[in-house]
């Protein structure tokens, strides 16, 4: 027999199984008020401020680490693509933000290397941690008083924050399902 006949219909198994992989699609859906009957749905992860906690003080600069917890209550894996957050100390000001950013990445194209984004597979968490320096500025003492007692008393200090963002997500193939969101609010 002919080894191209062979080759031939190897090739267009591989193009039969890969052609069925893309048009079955994604399995779960996020739920909407239009797809409420769609079965079965992803359910959005839960997120948890774990710490937030001032690492190092001086007169000139604070260090503040933050860390979330993420749970994926879904059999199936899912990829945290970002987290935004905003960090406000509340005893100082509630309007002036103190510092925020994101952890993760957006992929950019069609093929990104060295994306920083998280896979979280079912069932299980993930920590996200972040480092934050502040600088001090004369306007800020009330401020400054409030981190370096947050400093010297760890938890029980006086600082009183307020954490809020969203979190960016969607299943386990970047070219599967929809981008889904859950924003997130924590006082502390």
């Amino acid at each position: 027999m002919n080894p191209k006949i062979f080759v031939f219909v190897a090739v267009l198994a591989l193009g039969a199984i890969l052609g069925g992989i893309l048009l079955s699609g994604p399995t779960m859906v996020a739920p909407t008020s239009e797809n409420t009957n769609a079965a079965p749905t992803i359910e959005l992860l839960e997120v948890d401020l774990v710490d937030i906690s001032v690492t190092k003080i001086n007169e000139r600069s604070a260090t503040i680490e933050i860390a979330f917890e993420i749970f994926n209550p879904n059999p199936r894996a899912v990829i945290v693509q970002t987290m935004d957050y905003n960090l406000f100390e509340t005893g100082f000001s509630s309007s002036e933000q103190l510092a925020g950013g994101t952890i993760g990445s957006r992929p950019e194209g069609m093929v990104e290397f060295g994306s920083n984004y998280y896979t979280l597979l079912g069932d299980n968490s993930i920590v996200l941690k972040k480092k934050m320096t502040i600088q001090n500025t004369s306007s800020s003492s009330e401020l400054w008083k409030s981190l370096q007692s947050e400093y010297d008393l760890g938890e029980s200090g006086s600082a009183q924050w307020w954490v809020y963002g969203t979190v960016y997500f969607n299943l386990s193939s970047m070219t599967s399902g929809q981008e889904n969101t859950v924003p997130f609010e924590f006082f502390r």
